[in-house]
């Protein structure tokens, strides 16, 4: 098995993510390559993608969110992504234990004694799409004493909602009460998948995220027990040893760049993929940096790259976008920074 440093690796999932160079693939096929955009505010999502695709436009996001090509639902980790129609039919199926067992947490259980709130969700919403508060208005009605904001946020974790287009629009910024819920088939025109497939979902992620262990396919979609399930993928998957001795595996015609390759500075949006697409994610940050980039276990802070590195984060305030470097820049790294924040400004205002 061939042995593979921190910068192969490094420049492997720059790669695979577009970050290397941006690339002219259209939205949905970048979605696609990613598996799925981390969305939990809509406005990042349309960074992520501005920084992987040439002349990115947020209309071409709410095209196809209008268009129903591209869905925004609970799916990994129990979080808020974007993906692609077709992909979200096939693959909430499979990650419904990781939604399931986030709705077995005591946050809803202490509320739900005795409730199928399942069969509830699909009875108030056939035939019919609500927003959240509505929806939660309803089951409190239903159930007076409960929190039924807490019994709508399992509705959606138990069952397989997707949210109106408006909902990952540029500009709905933290208006999660106005968020509408209806049932996907209903809005895709097309049945869930009856069964999904462990199997698919790996080499989907490896694609994005590889050469990668068992522990972070886990961490990056919540699943667990994948062990066995890559075992029996082994003959199918090229094997490595990582920087620490720990054995990766990668797609069989997977290529990997030259670890020399130039990286270009990279501002990247919060909850960005590439920062939590593993377990180990040292490839790409520093366990020191990791604690200042995601100082709660809900928070990841915008980043930007120097070298295919996190090297600070940024933020806006109003018209400026403010860099906050964790060490020394070379005068040349900063010059591309304050060219690519002046094009995120550009496209922000836009």
């Amino acid at each position: 098995m061939t042995t593979l440093s921190h910068r192969v690796l490094n420049r492997a999932l720059l790669d695979r993510q577009f970050l290397l160079r941006r690339t002219d693939h259209t939205p949905l096929e970048v979605i696609e390559r990613l598996v799925a955009v981390q969305a939990q505010e809509p406005n990042w999502a349309h960074v992520g993608l501005w920084s992987r695709i040439h002349d990115f436009t947020h209309a071409q996001l709410t095209a196809l969110l209008e268009d129903r090509r591209v869905v925004r639902s609970g799916l990994l980790r129990s979080t808020q992504h974007l993906a692609a129609a077709d992909d979200f039919r096939r693959l909430r199926p499979v990650l419904q234990p990781v939604l399931d067992r986030t709705a077995g947490t005591p946050h809803f259980t202490r509320n739900n004694a005795g409730l199928d709130l399942a069969a509830e969700g699909l009875d108030l919403l056939a035939g019919r799409t609500l927003s959240r508060k509505e929806l939660a208005r309803r089951l409190a009605e239903r159930h007076p004493g409960r929190d039924g904001r807490i019994l709508a946020g399992e509705v959606e974790l138990r069952l397989p909602l997707v949210h109106g287009a408006a909902t990952g629009a540029w500009g709905s910024w933290g208006n999660r009460s106005a968020v509408s819920v209806t049932p996907a088939e209903a809005w895709l025109g097309q049945p869930m998948a009856t069964a999904g497939s462990a199997k698919e979902l790996i080499r989907r992620y490896l694609a994005a995220f590889g050469p990668a262990g068992v522990k972070d396919v886990q961490a990056w979609s919540g699943l667990t027990r994948l062990a066995e399930v890559v075992a029996e993928m082994r003959p199918e998957l090229r094997c490595h040893t990582g920087p620490g001795g720990e054995e990766l595996f990668d797609l069989a015609d997977a290529e990997l760049p030259d670890p020399e390759t130039p990286a270009p500075v990279r501002l990247l949006p919060a909850f960005d993929n590439a920062l939590l697409g593993h377990a180990d994610r040292t490839r790409i940050i520093s366990d020191e940096d990791r604690r200042r980039v995601m100082p709660g276990q809900a928070r990841v802070l915008p980043t930007f790259l120097v070298d295919g590195r996190v090297h600070g984060t940024w933020s806006l305030d109003g018209a400026t976008l403010r860099l906050n470097p964790f060490r020394p820049v070379s005068p040349t790294d900063w010059a591309a920074l304050e060219q690519e924040a002046d094009r995120l400004l550009n496209f922000v205002r836009g």
